[in-house]
């Protein structure tokens, strides 16, 4: 099993999408790429502490390669909308890809290169957490009630209800066969 952390707007909206990908085994929310040690939520919102909502999938390269998960990751958010995804603005919503070597550092350049390429965009996607190394920002998991929130609590808030279900839409239109049963 591998691991990958990225960050495309709300987390919730991300977990949702890679928890029906096939290969994919966990998601879990969480905090990545600042400064204050065991930011909470309400910490994050502020926009003050220099953490990304983010998402940490652990995947079988077997079944869906690295560069699947990063291609899936650009397919299936705005990497184009600098701090933001739809209405969340801040810097806690950026589309980030924070490499836990500097092979996933590669390929994720490689995967924004390719995104770039076939849309006639560019994507303000950073890579982030290289220090030189392999060395990334620590990772902090959300609260527990953020956790597989589009399979309970999710299903019945109003935000997620208009934003998650075109974000599964575009997955199963875009990427048929990394979709699970």
């Amino acid at each position: 099993m591998e691991q990958a952390i990225i960050a495309g707007g709300c987390f919730w909206c991300t977990e949702a999408v890679f928890r029906d990908v096939v290969g994919v085994s966990e998601v879990e929310s969480g905090y990545i790429g600042g400064d204050k040690p065991d930011p909470t939520y309400k910490e994050v919102c502020t926009g003050n502490t220099g953490h990304a909502e983010a998402i940490r999938v652990t995947f079988n390269p077997d079944e869906i390669s690295l560069p699947e998960i990063y291609d899936v990751f650009l397919g299936t958010h705005d990497p184009t909308q600098l701090n933001r995804q739809g209405n969340d603005v801040g810097t806690q919503y950026r589309s980030a890809i924070f490499p836990l070597s500097d092979e996933q550092g590669e390929e994720a350049e490689k995967a924004i290169g390719r995104w770039n390429a076939e849309n006639g965009k560019m994507a303000v996607t950073t890579i982030e957490g290289l220090d030189g190394g392999a060395q990334v920002k620590e990772w902090y998991p959300a609260e527990d009630y953020h956790q597989e929130y589009w399979e309970g609590e999710g299903q019945r808030n109003p935000y997620c209800l208009a934003t998650i279900p075109p974000k599964l839409m575009k997955l199963r239109k875009s990427f048929q066969n990394k979709v699970k049963a």
